[in-house]
């Protein structure tokens, strides 16, 4: 039994060398392919035998990797695979800023120095005055046209013209997608021109040619419309409009002092007598009764022309109603 339990452990030793020697032996295998590629790294070699017969080592420079524009796959109406070679992002930049500035004429020149610096543009300008308490106060508003790479360090540099920003927004449009579109459509289009114009080329009958042409003018309509399109969104990109207002600082006003009123003495001036004048008063006095008697005169003419006459003829009606309602009946004779 011992000699068969010794006899089992051999065979268990001898089938696990073998595995092991299978193991150690497949990695050998599969580097042997690389061995053979020893020309690829001959350049190195022959640098380490330089460097050790005590030449200049010669550094190997890994040779750049290609750098290619991000391009995309478009379908034509032929079915065929065009590729459109896509540009920069396309953001369409504004901004509108206010700032209060010390002096206007000062700022607007320092800002026509910064937009020759960075290469924009004006692209329109305006100036006005407003009056406070006797100052005539500049203002002023610049449109500017700026290369959309110098849109922040053209606010960063008007900010520093500025006392204080009292306003400051700017907003951005991305329109890549649109101009991708267009460029699709553009490749499109000139590949249906292309096709029409074989087509031209074919045709058989003045009628046929005419309609060929006729829709060869439309497509050409539309290939300019969209690099009209196209070229307005380039340029709309490329450069970013900013509008600045530039606003003056209130200058101080100083109070006016209020005069004091000093009191004068005014004299009084004394009365004069009037003197007695017997011969005005006798005047006066005879006037006064002419006066009286033509009042009495006219209030006389009055009363007999007009008012008599005319409430005459009542009073009579009046006195018979009264007469009659109040007459005593007849007292009956004694003898009866």
């Amino acid at each position: 039994m011992k000699h068969r339990f010794v006899l089992f452990v051999s065979i268990v030793l001898v089938i696990m060398t073998i595995l092991a020697a299978c193991g150690a032996a497949a990695p050998a295998a599969t580097e042997a392919p690389y061995m053979m590629e020893e020309p690829a790294f001959a350049p190195a070699e022959q640098a380490l035998d330089k460097e050790a017969e005590g030449a200049a080592p010669s550094v190997v420079e890994p040779l750049p990797m290609p750098t290619m524009a991000p391009a995309f796959e478009i379908s034509n109406q032929s079915g065929e695979n065009v590729v459109v070679q896509t540009t920069n992002r396309k953001i369409i930049k504004n901004a509108d800023v206010r700032l209060l500035v010390k002096d206007t004429d000062v700022a607007i020149d320092r800002t026509t120095q910064i937009i020759g610096d960075l290469g924009g543009y004006i692209i329109s300008s305006r100036v006005w005055y407003q009056d406070y308490y006797g100052n005539n106060l500049k203002y002023a508003t610049i449109s500017i046209g700026v290369p959309v790479d110098q849109f922040e360090r053209m606010l960063t540099r008007l900010r520093e013209l500025a006392i204080r920003v009292l306003d400051e927004n700017a907003s951005g449009e991305d329109v890549t997608d649109q101009y991708v579109d267009l460029q699709s459509q553009l490749v499109n289009l000139e590949a249906t021109r292309a096709r029409i114009q074989e087509f031209l080329k074919d045709a058989k009958t003045v009628d046929e040619a005419l309609r060929i042409n006729q829709e060869l003018a439309n497509i050409e309509s539309q290939i300019e419309q969209i690099k009209g399109r196209m070229n307005y969104l380039a340029d709309r990109s490329s450069f970013s409009t900013i509008t600045v207002n530039f606003e003056p600082e209130f200058p101080i006003l100083t109070p006016t002092p209020t005069p004091t009123i000093t009191p004068t003495f005014t004299p009084r001036p004394t009365s004069t007598p009037i003197p007695w004048k017997p011969g005005e008063t006798f005047t006066d006095a005879r006037k006064t009764v002419v006066s009286a008697y033509q009042g009495l005169i006219n209030f006389a003419i009055w009363l007999f022309v007009v008012i008599i006459p005319v409430l005459l003829p009542f009073a009579l009606i009046i006195w018979a109603v009264w007469k009659l309602f109040t007459r005593k009946p007849k007292k009956p004779s004694g003898g009866a």
